[in-house]
């Protein structure tokens, strides 16, 4: 079991970002990983630095703590040839600490250059193509690759780390964690689910599985819910919903009646230990052995002091 935390890019400027990263080692933290976005979810957040410079900058920053995207779409608004010499640059620059997670993506961070959003099988054909580019270009030389949605040509990346990054694919349905068992290393799911380990495992997937955690701490539980709505009320939408609204706007119409009340139904929110742990037992029991912690809180500072003291031996004593 190793526990992670969840830096929410959307929510806090890329010079926090960095902080909340070297504050999570400090606090006893295995890794962290930075969600990818190119905008935002809900109007609060006002955010959105780019993953890899703040993961360059984390990486000087810090010395054992492994990093992650969580996660990256390898197509559209990048070509998965630039996230391959991207990955592989933060690979070298932490020593071997990163680990690349990617998805199909969402319309929101996608659409913005104007190449459309193609339908879920696409994308989940799209994302299979950029996986063998990636790989070839970590096979070291020159390579053209003819796909049916995604092409290369010519190309090599000149720097490539002595061990190549882990690939987590995330996975919303048994098709996606299929693909990270035949094609990545490792699975990455927002749902305590033991049907996508079941369906990663059946294609030969052995490596980690991430889940991320939904959780609000706050001295308060009627704080951390609230602000658990805040930051988090899109959560609650699903993932038909989060995959195609392009833009925030879109999303604070849909979360529009979304209230505290239902984030207490979902995240573990407040102080008491027992809860959160209550909300993180049923990753564990699924077969999730990297947990990535979310802190939709007010306190940040309170959460890692809660962390290091409580909640990190609760949860690995799991």
């Amino acid at each position: 079991m190793k526990l992670g935390f969840k830096l929410i890019a959307e929510a806090y400027g890329p010079r926090e970002i960095v902080a909340q990263a070297a504050r999570a080692e400090e606090a006893g933290f295995d890794f962290v990983e930075v969600s990818d976005h190119f905008h935002p979810w809900v109007s609060e957040h006002e955010h959105s630095g780019f993953a890899f410079s703040m993961l360059a900058a984390i990486a000087a920053r810090t010395s054992s703590l492994g990093l992650a995207t969580g996660v990256t779409c390898p197509f559209i608004r990048y070509h998965p040839a630039i996230v391959a010499q991207a990955a592989a640059t933060i690979a070298i620059l932490s020593d071997g600490r990163f680990t690349l997670g990617v998805g199909a993506g969402e319309r929101l961070n996608e659409h913005v250059v104007g190449a459309g959003w193609p339908a879920a099988a696409t994308r989940h054909e799209m994302l299979r193509e950029s996986l063998e580019i990636i790989r070839l270009l970590w096979s070291g030389g020159y390579h053209s690759y003819d796909g049916k949605h995604v092409r290369l040509e010519d190309a090599r990346v000149f720097d490539l780390p002595d061990e190549r990054p882990d690939i987590a694919v995330a996975a919303g349905g048994p098709e996606a964690a299929r693909l990270a068992g035949e094609l990545g290393d490792a699975l990455f799911v927002t749902e305590p689910r033991a049907d996508l380990v079941a369906a990663y495992e059946e294609v030969g997937g052995r490596g980690p599985r991430y889940a991320e955690v939904p959780l609000a701490w706050a001295e308060s539980e009627d704080d951390a819910a609230e602000s658990a709505r805040r930051l988090f009320r899109f959560g609650v939408t699903g993932w038909k919903v989060q995959a195609e609204l392009p833009n925030p706007v879109n999303f604070d119409a849909a979360t529009e009646l979304v209230t505290a009340d239902h984030m207490r139904d979902q995240f573990g929110c407040g102080p008491d230990v027992e809860r959160h742990v209550q909300i993180a037992r049923p990753f564990v029991d699924a077969g999730y052995d990297r947990l990535a912690l979310i802190n939709a809180g007010p306190d940040m500072d309170g959460f890692f002091d809660f962390f290091t003291k409580e909640l990190g031996p609760a949860l690995r004593a799991l």
